[in-house]
């Protein structure tokens, strides 16, 4: 079994040293968390079916392009990515009024909205991921003005595709998060997408029936948060043949 040093360690994902400079070894749990870490379990099988979704994802949008981190799945659950600067920022599109957004302005859940809305988001556990301006954005010089019209343009065209994508499968894109990252090459920087693109990210109804085929599941006890994912997964055309297959993660060097 391979052995590499681990550089983070987080909530549904670790990641570790890549076999070249710039890469790294992205590692998909079974862990699920909500509300800020409040909320944790385990779901069998989540993070082999979150890498194939987010290796899809990430591919199709690289297709159409959209940069990314991503360069190549290494196994049931490792993709090899390029190493970026994290901005620490969350940027969230919201197609609908879903979650805390519909509560924050006494939406109807399932509104859909004027137009798609794009919201911030600081990134800080500790803070309990607080939601930001442009201005705090700016001030604090978390990204410059630039870099935050770079990553909303990108949002948006992450938006654009990935809502017909999915409409194309019966599933309306109701909401989602993206993290960017700087990627540097020399003295010349751009801004790439990073993290991933997963049920564990997004929300996904059944165009139909509204049927929740993401995390929420979880968040709120609906059940068959597994069957949701692999339905999502196997609509995409990309389910494991078997279904999801349990892949140990590598030994770590302290």
């Amino acid at each position: 079994m391979t052995r590499r040093r681990r550089l983070y360690d987080g909530k549904a994902k670790t990641l570790f040293e890549g076999p070249e400079p710039g890469t790294l070894v992205q590692y998909f749990k079974d862990d699920a968390t909500a509300f800020n870490n409040q909320k944790h379990g385990v779901i069998t099988g989540k993070g082999v079916l979150n890498n194939r979704i987010s290796e899809y994802l990430m591919e199709r949008l690289g297709e159409v392009g959209v940069p990314t981190h991503f360069i190549r799945r290494l196994n049931m659950r490792e993709q090899l990515v390029r190493e970026v600067e994290i901005i620490p920022i969350e940027v969230v599109v919201r197609n609908v009024a879903a979650g805390g957004f519909a509560k924050r302005f006494g939406t109807k859940e399932g509104t859909q909205l004027p137009r798609s809305i794009v919201e911030y988001y600081y990134k800080s556990d500790e803070l309990g991921d607080p939601m930001i301006t442009e201005e705090h954005i700016t001030a604090f010089g978390w990204a410059s003005p630039q870099d935050l019209d770079d990553m909303v343009a990108l949002a948006l065209r992450i938006n654009d595709f990935m809502s017909g994508l999915f409409l194309g499968i019966g599933l309306k894109l109701v909401d989602f998060k993206v993290e960017f990252g700087r990627l540097w090459n020399q003295d010349e920087m751009r801004i790439i997408l990073a993290d991933e693109l997963s049920p564990d990210n997004m929300r996904l109804w059944d165009i139909e029936t509204n049927e929740k085929m993401d995390k929420d599941r979880f968040r709120q006890d609906l059940g068959n948060v597994a069957e949701a994912y692999q339905e999502v997964a196997r609509r995409l055309g990309i389910l494991p043949e078997g279904g999801p297959v349990d892949f140990k993660g590598p030994k770590v060097l302290q």
